[in-house]
């Protein structure tokens, strides 16, 4: 199908297709709808290159993520595929691990102008790396984020909603209290371990243990669910920075011959489909996270659109989820 055959399909000039395709503005409402209709009717696709020769721009965007099997990662991508789509944008997904050589492979793409801006999740100790391979390129930063700097971010306040899954945990009477941790060279790990110790500094009891699992995954949860339950002093609260390892954790609890939450309560964090999965169903924090992806790319379109954009730190707000688990 041709632009020709659209433009006779919803009656209209090749021209006002055209500008259709490139989302001009100067497009009366009802021949934009008719083309549109044409398009959708016929699985038009567009020739991508001929219109990034015709435009200077590839009308794609790369996202990097740090591990697409993470629930909260996919969600986010959903959230920015939507807004890009709707922008008529197409996203490239680079799933790259927080490792900089991998990163570096799908950076190569800027050298050939096939994307016009990058949304990234890696790691906050990547950025200063990440930023030097960008340069000037259109970019956001997405979950992770800097404190400060010239880089567009959405996140959510960790430290904040960590103090409160503790604080509820100690409400319902939870007096030793533990922390199931990932990797630290993540900020939202860090900030998450800062909520949890905020809060237990506070109390009398002197009561902490933390376990760093290997990765964000059900049986890395679990493996360290199960050094906790080995510790002289048993934990009766478990706080987990990723509802996978809450899962995990659950698991091992149960394995063991324990009630959630009667013998240990067990809180999580995202709010992802896995919580409500899950028996008992857990408590959580939910994040918005497909609200987090589509901010993100309403962001990085506005930088394209505007390289001189001023950098804008958007945090979005979170909920507690209380659920049978605690």
């Amino acid at each position: 199908m041709s632009i020709q055959k659209i433009a006779k399909l919803a009656g209209v000039s090749v021209a006002t297709v055209s500008r259709v395709l490139n989302n001009s503005e100067t497009v009366k409402a009802g021949n934009r709808e008719r083309v549109l209709a044409a398009i959708r009717e016929s699985n038009y696709q567009p020739n991508l290159l001929a219109r990034q020769l015709r435009t200077a721009k590839s009308s794609m965007i790369l996202v990097m993520v740090s591990n697409i099997a993470n629930p909260f990662c996919a969600d986010v991508v959903k959230g920015i595929e939507e807004e890009a789509e709707k922008n008529g944008y197409r996203i490239l997904l680079c799933n790259s691990g927080s490792d900089i050589e991998r990163s570096k492979s799908s950076l190569g793409l800027l050298s050939g102008k096939m994307v016009d801006g990058i949304i990234t999740m890696d790691a906050f100790s990547t950025l200063t790396d990440l930023g030097a391979m960008i340069g000037r390129t259109p970019w956001v930063q997405c979950a992770e984020y800097a404190d400060a700097g010239d880089v567009s971010c959405v996140g959510i306040s960790d430290t904040d909603a960590a103090e409160h899954a503790i604080r509820h945990l100690l409400q319902r009477g939870c007096r030793r209290i533990a922390l199931i941790n990932h990797d630290l060279s993540y900020k939202y790990a860090q900030l998450r371990e800062r909520g949890y110790k905020t809060v237990i500094h506070r109390q009398e009891a002197g009561y902490e243990a933390i376990e760093y699992a290997s990765d964000l995954s059900f049986s890395a949860g679990k493996a360290a669910m199960g050094k906790l339950l080995d510790a002289d002093a048993r934990p009766d609260g478990v706080f987990a920075v990723s509802d996978t390892l809450a899962a995990g954790a659950m698991r091992a609890i149960e394995d063991a011959g324990l009630s959630i939450p009667g013998d240990i309560a067990v809180i999580g964090f995202d709010g992802t489909e896995l919580s409500e999965i899950v028996s008992p169903q857990l408590t959580t924090i939910a994040q918005p996270s497909r609200e987090i992806g589509r901010r993100a790319a309403s962001l990085l379109l506005k930088k394209i659109d505007n390289p001189d954009a001023p950098t804008e730190r958007i945090m979005m707000d979170w909920h507690f989820i209380a659920r049978a688990s605690a």
